[in-house]
């Protein structure tokens, strides 16, 4: 018999058993700790206790549905944080119960709406999802440049760049409000990461364009004023962060975004073979 549970009331070794089991023989390899689990799921991606499901058959872990709760876009949002199921255990109807209590949340909570991330490669998960109504409304595509230290800092350019505050990126939100950016590369994620850099590129004292990566290179942010656009700026800001931090290798990934990619091709950068899907179900 399969049970379930609010993860608020069990301990967090039976969350991550069902974590790594659950995607012991995914596509992509999801090796971590406990500690880095934790630290991931539960901190930037926004996952609760209190609105995370997980299945069991008598004491052994089974399946999880991790779930996170915010405004995202203007509307109060529960996000689908992982779901998972232990190889043995699939096609038993355990992911279409842990659906309906993640659904449940949803409803009990006055969210407008559900969303995941889901590889888009992963036929079995996207015929799924779009089972239980999601549809599609995303491409998440990703990029990766190998040599960012061939960036070179173009001195004729008159602007300059200098680090900047997570305050000061929020600010920048104002002026993007209708561009989509993806859950895990906005404004509430990046604020809650670790060796995070921002930096900014001024016209005098104009803010022009800015960029925020991790140390390791992870691009999560990359803008430029459109006023200042098509003279080099996000080249410059690329070459700056790289070189301050010594980069080896940099990548990014943003969704549906002409102009984005299109800088990012011309730069050098190659996409990767991963992409994902970005689905909506609205209640």
């Amino acid at each position: 018999m399969i049970t379930y549970k609010v993860c608020t009331a069990v301990d967090i070794d039976c969350i991550y058993a069902a974590f790594r089991i659950g995607f012991s023989d995914y596509m992509i390899k999801l090796e971590m700790s406990k500690e880095q689990f934790v630290k991931r799921f539960f901190g930037p991606e926004g996952n609760c206790l209190e609105y995370s499901h997980i299945a069991f058959h008598h004491d052994q872990p089974v399946g999880l549905i991790l779930g996170g709760i915010k405004i995202y876009e203007g509307v109060k949002t529960l996000r689908c944080g992982t779901l998972c199921i232990h190889p043995d255990y699939r096609g038993k109807g355990i992911s279409q119960q842990l659906f309906e209590l993640h659904r449940q949340v949803a409803l009990d909570e006055g969210c407008r709406q559900l969303f995941l991330e889901v590889i888009a490669g992963n036929h079995r998960a996207v015929a799924f999802y779009r089972k239980l109504g999601y549809e599609k409304v995303y491409d998440l595509a990703y990029f990766s440049h190998k040599e960012p230290l061939k960036f070179r800092l173009d001195q004729s350019i008159d602007y300059e760049v200098r680090p900047i505050s997570m305050k000061i990126l929020r600010e920048i939100h104002k002026k993007i409000y209708d561009v989509h950016i993806n859950w895990q590369n906005d404004f509430d994620y990046i604020a809650k990461l670790e060796d995070q850099a921002h930096y900014g590129i001024y016209h005098g004292e104009s803010l022009a364009g800015a960029m925020s990566l991790n140390i390791s290179g992870k691009i999560y942010f990359l803008w430029v004023d459109s006023e200042f656009r098509h003279q080099g700026l996000g080249r410059k800001l690329i070459a700056h962060a790289s070189e301050a931090l010594q980069l080896q290798k940099i990548a990014v990934s943003f969704p549906n975004n002409g102009n984005l990619e299109g800088f990012v091709k011309r730069v050098g950068f190659d996409r990767d073979d991963i992409a994902q899907y970005e689905m909506y179900l609205t209640l």
